[in-house]
């Protein structure tokens, strides 16, 4: 039988053993086993010459004799050009850029921003349709010297409220519109926003071109989609621009005669706008450099239908995040809208700033395909330098619902259908003031 080896304890008790002697000879470190050394001096230094009045002047002068250099000699940088595959331990070849010998637009650096033509030295700030104002109509009013007035205007709620101008059966019909959007247009158990949006829209349209078998002046009017405004002007020393594709744009033959009276514009004078210092009311503007001071309404010159009426913004991304909030989306119904009234001011009464003996009037719908958001724009006066004088003037009517909720699939609860799917929460003085909208400048 094999002898039994030592026993853990054992083992611990030699271990401990030997590390005590190593300690009393001075061998252990940390652990680390090492040579006897002297013990390292701890105390002050010894009084010596070098250590009270430093080193003598000539061990100095060696210490700070710079040391000649050495020439540089320079290396050829080896590469693995001539492998023409990549080696490594071998540095990336550079090559000069290739000549094609022609203009090739799609592989042009282009020139620099300082070598265009359009170049300025004072910036630009430039409204677009992907522009989200941080203050929403606050910010938009101080841009644009307006004043704002909580729901839409008198000539537009009579018109609303008036039985004569109500299409036969509205209700009905606006509900088959809602359906037709949200159920009956798609094989999908649920449409996206971006296909029900669209469609609603444009059957209410239709709805409203119904009505011109009564006033026959209806028909003398043209959506326009993709078009392009420019519109330049300038607010206390900053040069401000609203240009670029925009929402759809339904033209009139005639203008939408003025809203608000002589006593009510003249009235605007004494009106305070609102600033958000110290917040920028440039904030969320696009600030460049390479721009043109333009002013177009996007159409030539002879088009029929030359007077902007009404304004359309669709919001129909199917991601939240991607939808303008409300108060933002209002907000670029307001610049659009004013864009679009002073290009057209611009073209009848000049570039000279000036109170417009004939206001401009433009309207704007803007939806989700749910809530809508109403606004009448006028015009008063293209002197916006300074905040005195005559301001312009603005009807908002926000957050109004067409319905409450289409529900798609029906809620079964335990084999009974406690919720069945179709329309609920409909709304038709939305639809009403739509159609006023509509109707406006013609009844």
């Amino acid at each position: 039988m094999a002898a039994a080896g030592p026993r853990p304890m054992a083992l611990r008790r030699a271990g401990g053993a030997m590390a005590a002697a190593a300690r009393e000879r001075g061998l252990l470190t940390r652990g680390i086993l090492t040579p006897a050394v002297p013990p390292r001096h701890r105390g002050p230094l010894p009084r010596t010459p070098w250590t009270t009045r430093g080193p003598p002047p000539e061990v100095l002068a060696r210490a700070v004799e710079r040391r000649p250099v050495r020439e540089q000699v320079e290396l050829d940088t080896i590469t693995y050009a001539g492998r023409q595959h990549f080696l490594p331990g071998l540095a990336r070849p550079r090559f000069p850029p290739w000549d094609r010998g022609w203009y090739d637009p799609w592989h042009s650096p282009g020139p620099c921003y300082k070598d265009m033509p359009l170049y300025k030295e004072r910036g630009c700030y430039i409204c677009h349709q992907r522009v989200r104002m941080l203050e929403g109509v606050r910010q938009a009013q101080w841009l644009t010297k307006t004043k704002l007035v909580e729901g839409l205007p008198p000539p537009v709620l009579s018109i609303a409220d008036s039985l004569a101008h109500q299409l036969e059966e509205h209700e009905e019909r606006v509900k088959h519109a809602i359906s037709h959007a949200r159920f009956w247009n798609t094989t999908e158990v649920a449409p996206r926003r971006e296909h029900y949006c669209p469609v609603l829209f444009e059957d209410l349209i239709h709805l409203c071109r119904l009505i011109s078998v009564k006033w026959p002046s209806l028909s003398k009017r043209m959506l326009a989609r993709n078009y392009r405004i420019s519109a330049t002007w300038e607010r206390e020393s900053i040069l401000l621009q609203v240009r670029g594709l925009n929402g759809i744009l339904l033209n009139s033959m005639a203008p939408i005669p003025p809203v608000a009276s002589k006593e009510e514009i003249l009235a605007t004078e004494e009106h305070v706008l609102e600033t958000f210092y110290p917040i920028s009311p440039t904030i969320d503007l696009q600030e460049v450099n390479v721009y043109k001071e333009l002013n177009s309404t996007g159409f030539r010159d002879g088009y029929p239908y030359a007077h902007p009426h009404t304004l359309f913004f669709l919001e129909s991304a199917n991601i939240r995040p991607d939808r303008f909030r409300p108060e933002q989306l209002r907000a670029k119904m307001l610049m659009f809208a004013f864009g679009n009234a002073l290009a057209k001011a611009k073209v009848l009464y000049g570039n000279d700033p000036q109170v417009l003996e004939q206001p401009i009037v433009v309207q704007s719908v803007g939806t989700d395909g749910r809530v809508f958001q109403f606004m009448v724009f006028q015009l008063n006066t293209t002197d916006l330098v300074s905040n005195d004088g005559i301001k312009n003037l603005v009807w908002i009517d926000s957050d109004q619902n067409l319905y409450e909720r289409a529900q798609c699939i029906p809620e079964v609860k335990k084999r009974v259908v406690t919720k069945p799917a179709g329309i609920y929460g409909f709304q038709p003085d939305t639809f009403k003031k739509f159609l006023a909208l509509y109707l406006h400048g013609t009844v």
